[in-house]
């Protein structure tokens, strides 16, 4: 799937990954509107990377542009 198909998704709670990737990402998936300190928190990506845990994730052109987008069907550990 390209981005464009896949962030639909991703907007709707599905966790999703590049099937070109292949390393130790698991998926990465929207966080809403929040807050923080009294203060609101914009929606935001996350990535979840085996063994390391959650980061802040933003799509670089090549992701962007990419169209090996899946949707994570189960966080399936290696």
């Amino acid at each position: 799937m390209t981005f464009e198909e896949i962030l639909p998704q991703v907007k709707a709670g599905k966790k999703v990954i590049r099937q070109g990737w292949g390393g130790p990402e698991l998926y990465v998936k929207l966080v809403g509107e929040t807050e923080h300190d009294g203060e609101r928190l914009n929606p935001y990506f996350l990535i979840n990377v085996e063994g390391e845990g959650y980061t802040m994730f933003s799509p670089t052109v090549c992701d962007i542009l990419a169209d090996d987008w899946q949707i994570v069907e189960q966080e399936a550990r290696r």
